[in-house]
């Protein structure tokens, strides 16, 4: 019996095969979309699972307060960790990670490493990294120890055991390998390349252990197995109370502990991590998928239904001869999954090839293969689920022929299976509109972010980084006087930082509105005096630092626009000669400069100052003309070369540094956009099957409309009419759920477009463009036929 079905499947397959390659091709098309936003989605929520003590890790964070501001921040100070493992016996394990950088050198090999961390012993037992070399009990228990990733320990020491041997750092400080440990995992939130002893950092003098007001560090804990954080969370406010000091209440200087799951920590964007994930945009894809795939099902379903009555005489005899409504359900049932396995192949294959090129698009290796992790097994058993949920409407309508309507002859589509079949159209219109107003919208949104004014000149500057090389600190103004000489360079300056690239905050006190000093966290800048003319930036108020005032060395801030509003000024004059006082630093506001993007737009502008401090100079930012920008480099490395022969030439360019912020959006968006066409084009596989079965259905029709006269475009009309009308009632209802969408979706962005009416009406435009040409193909053809053809049986 299986063998006759199988037999018989294969054969209705070949006899319409035009049918069949249609749904074989939209099936597996859209399985293969399937397949990939399912390991995508599966590789975003194993961030960090890969830790054997994964439900028992958590991480410290710290509610930030000042009188006119709360920052939720990811870190904590030094002290914290080991207090609370002190106090609470349910804390078995903490560890501190501060991030670092340093020149390191072997061999007389020197390489700029900018993914160094300082950390505790007790760090693998928290974290699961499998030593190679070393014993993780040991490994960081002693000052200047360091702890090198597999790839790490290659690249200084090639095939040679690391164990033992000595790197230096910044060519004065020795550090001892002491292990070596397999790579992290690239679903971990935060990696590293080398990993340094806590203890170190005393010595070096990088910071005080015993600062509770000073939050450089993240830290984790490891809780007893079974115990509930929430009991801790409830404790850690006497916990402050026990060690925040007196002078801090008093300042109005005050903070709050969170302990956070480890299965959180990836995905929150409000505290931030060294790698981010964003739940909005799982969900998206997720979605984006059973979208694809409700399409390419209801391709399967509507072809299937409108063939229904080819079938009819097919089951009229079976049921004559006394095949029962099970049997024939299992005949169409079989059919359908054979459809569907003989997709899954093609998907497999497409998945195969197109795996390298989405890994590249999403940014991160999502999977080798498909077959790793078990991913074949999974999608073999949605394959067949398919097969059975698109099989089973189709089913159930060919198995309710009655028998002696269908031997009659009688037999015509019903009216509700027409009425289904239009439905399904709009629904599949629907979901393609609602994916073509997405992809409108996060494009605009992407290019309102790169083409906005962001209140500083970002193009033509070249970024030098030297990570705060003291000997460059000491004699970076005769540097800059250097480089300024050369052809192809219009100015130089030096800073801490650079916008887009992360910065310091400290405490400062202000002299607000009623006169009373302020406590607020403020970004800084340490610049140069040629900073801000460098990069355009506008005074509105006061002046910038010059070098005929002494004082501006060192008793001097200039503050931004939002920093006037949050001491409450009426406008920016008013702040002007107004006292600070600022990391040990006193004296008065010079100037406001106007509001300038230092972070991404979807962060709001927040209080910031800029202060002279050559000691805090990391890099050099270039202006070169734009005549010959390779030459210009070279001639640059070269007087580098001269000039600071210890330290690497590294250079980035400002604007593409700045956007890199925007990697994420970029990525989301060229995948949102190729799934879009996707659907799309599996939604035009089914109406063009639709489109050709229905020229089909009214051959006859055409024939005698011709022999009567019609025009060939008055057939094209007629044909293309009735789908033209489901596309604009899929309009209808796609307009407002994008809209909804979008506009919830736009939320994360503190700077962002303006939903126009124009995106829905292009998005209208194209869907009826892709609808007409999809039907005008087949209306064409049918119009263009020989009447005789279609006539000469009746």
């Amino acid at each position: 019996m299986i063998k006759n079905y199988l037999k018989i499947a294969f054969r209705n397959l070949w006899r319409h095969k035009s049918f069949s390659m249609i749904n074989i091709i939209g099936l597996a098309v859209g399985m293969a979309a399937c397949f990939l936003i399912f390991m995508y989605v599966k590789f975003e929520l194993s961030y960090d699972k890969f830790n054997s003590n994964f439900d028992n890790i958590y991480r410290l964070n710290t509610d930030l307060k000042t009188p006119n501001e709360v920052l939720h921040w990811s870190s904590a100070s030094a002290p914290m960790g080991p207090a609370l493992q002190a106090d609470y016996p349910e804390v078995k394990a903490n560890a501190r990670v501060f991030g670092a950088s340093f020149l390191v050198e072997s061999k007389n090999e020197k390489f700029q490493e900018n993914n160094v961390s300082f950390t505790d012993p007790d760090i693998f037992k928290i974290f699961s990294f499998p030593f190679i070399q070393g014993d993780p009990i040991t490994a960081l228990k002693d000052p200047f120890s360091v702890v090198l990733t597999e790839t790490t320990a290659k690249k200084y020491f090639a095939n040679e055991s690391a164990l033992g041997k000595t790197l230096m750092l910044d060519a004065k400080h020795p550090v001892k390998v002491t292990g070596v440990i397999k790579d992290v995992p690239l679903n971990s939130h935060f990696s590293f390349d080398m990993l340094i002893s806590a203890s170190t950092m005393e010595p070096l003098k990088l910071i005080n252990m015993n600062e509770w007001g000073n939050f450089t560090n993240n830290t984790y804990l490891l809780l007893a197995d079974g115990f509930d954080a929430k009991k801790l969370q409830a404790k850690l406010p006497s916990f402050l109370r026990k060690h925040i000091s007196d002078d801090q209440r008093k300042k109005g200087y005050n903070y709050d502990l969170f302990v956070e799951p480890l299965k959180a920590v990836y995905m929150d964007n409000d505290r931030g991590a060294p790698v981010n994930g964003s739940m909005s945009n799982v969900y998206i894809f997720s979605i984006v998928a059973i979208f694809i795939l409700l399409i390419a099902c209801i391709n399967f379903v509507n072809l299937t239904t409108a063939r229904a009555t080819e079938r009819a005489k097919e089951v009229g005899i079976r049921k004559v001869v006394g095949a029962g409504k099970e049997q024939l359900t299992a005949q169409f049932l079989g059919e359908s999954v054979i459809i569907s396995l003989i997709s899954f192949l093609f998907s497999v294959l497409l998945s195969i090839l197109l795996l390298p090129l989405f890994n590249q698009l999403a940014g991160k290796i999502i999977s080798h293969n498909i077959i790793e992790h078990g991913y074949i097994f999974i999608l073999f058993s949605i394959a067949v689920a398919i097969g059975f949920i698109a099989g089973i409407y189709p089913a159930l309508v060919l198995t309710s022929f009655k028998i002696t309507t269908v031997l009659k002859g009688r037999f015509n589509a019903s009216v509700k299976g027409i009425f289904l079949r239009k439905g399904l159209v709009v629904v599949q219109f629907t979901i393609s509109i609602v994916l073509i107003v997405g992809t409108l919208i996060v494009y605009n949104q992407l290019s309102f972010m790169r083409n906005q004014s962001l209140g500083f000149k970002k193009d033509q500057m070249m970024v030098i980084d030297f990570s705060g090389d003291s000997a460059v600190q000491v004699m970076h103004q005769s540097i800059k006087n250097e480089l300024k000489s050369i052809d192809g360079v219009i100015a130089v300056s030096g800073s801490s930082t650079t916008p887009g690239n992360g910065n310091s905050v400290a405490y400062t006190e202000v002299q607000s509105r009623s006169g009373s000093f302020m406590p607020m966290n403020m970004n800084i800048y340490d610049v140069d005096f040629d900073f801000i003319p460098q990069y355009g930036m506008k005074i509105v108020a006061g002046r910038a630092f010059s070098n005929a005032f002494a004082t501006d060395s060192t008793q001097a801030i200039v503050i931004n626009e939002t920093t006037v509003k949050s001491l409450g000024y009426a406008k920016p004059d008013d702040a002007i000669g107004k006292s600070f006082a600022q990391w040990g630093r006193k004296g008065k506001i010079i100037g406001v400069v106007q509001d300038f993007h230092f972070e991404s737009l979807k962060q709001n502008v927040k209080p910031l100052n800029l202060r002279i401090n050559p000691r805090y100079i990391n890099v050099f930012t270039v202006t070169v003309k734009g005549g010959n920008i390779p030459a210009t480099i070279a001639a640059v490395q070269n007087k580098w070369k001269t000039m600071v022969p210890q330290r690497p030439f590294a250079y980035t360019f400002l604007d593409q540094n700045f956007n890199k912020q925007y990697l994420t959006e970029d990525r989301f968006g060229k995948l949102f956009m190729y799934f879009a066409i996707l659907a799309i084009m599996i939604s035009c596989l089914g109406l063009l099957g639709l489109a050709a079965y229905s020229t089909l259905q009214r051959r006859r029709e055409i024939g005698i409309r011709k022999v009567l006269g019609a025009s060939i475009p008055g057939i094209v009309n007629m044909l293309s009419k009735e789908f033209l009308q489901l596309v604009l009632i899929a309009a209808v209802i796609a307009f407002p759920l994008s809209w909804l969408g979008m506009h919830s979706w736009l939320k994360d962005f503190a700077y962002r477009i303006n939903i126009g009416w124009w995106v829905f009406a292009v998005a209208g435009i194209l869907a009826v463009m892709i609808a007409v040409t999809t039907v005008a193909f087949q209306a064409i053809r049918a119009a263009l036929a020989n009447p005789v053809k279609s006539l000469r049986s009746e």
